[in-house]
């Protein structure tokens, strides 16, 4: 059996071919329910808080990271990479360590930043979803380790999320302000 946790599902459709008697989808770590499924893998998708030591290192947990790591760690990759001017980046599925987002990677895939952020955080969670389809079917996961300087991100407050047309100079900044915090969930 394969879990899969998800803070938030931004599009059921996303997960309605998923084969109910291989995944089960849940939005929070149930020790419990972890202890009796025992999970082959479990998989973090817009996960944004730290994940038990004795769940990863009991269970292969696999998290998905909006950024090419090791560049990019931290909170809010999607808004920084946004607010930074990146165009594009990569998904990273990593594998769960007691480093924040410096586990060893076994898949990346493209992903274009273009959009409001809801529709972005559809087209991230598809992806994963591809991503976990592709992963979970390998006998052996094969695991790199994170090559490349590391680039930490702060996780973006609500003071950094207010339109400062001052410093913000250009009309493709002000809509990259607004469209990386058009999605529930999000301050402006």
């Amino acid at each position: 059996m394969i879990l899969i946790i998800t803070k938030k599902i931004w599009d059921k459709s996303n997960f309605y071919d998923l084969n109910k008697k291989k995944y089960i989808v849940k939005n929070k770590i149930q020790k419990n329910f972890i202890k009796n499924l025992k999970p082959k893998i479990i998989f973090f998708i817009h996960w944004s808080k730290i994940i038990d030591k004795e769940i990863f290192e009991k269970y292969l947990c696999i998290q998905f990271h909006t950024s090419d790591l090791p560049f990019g760690r931290g909170g809010s990759p999607v808004q920084n990479l946004i607010a930074l001017g990146f165009k594009k980046t990569k998904i990273t599925a990593f594998k769960i360590n007691s480093s924040i987002d410096g586990g060893p990677y076994c898949l990346k895939r493209n992903i274009v930043l273009s959009g409001k952020a809801e529709d972005l955080f559809k087209k991230i969670e598809q992806t994963s979803i591809k991503m976990i389809k592709v992963i979970s079917k390998q006998k052996i996961i094969k695991f790199k380790k994170q090559k490349g300087k590391i680039v930490n991100f702060k996780r973006r407050n609500a003071k950094e999320s207010h339109l400062n047309f001052k410093k913000l100079k250009s009309i493709n900044k002000i809509y990259d302000c607004i469209r990386m915090l058009d999605a529930t969930g999000y301050k402006s």
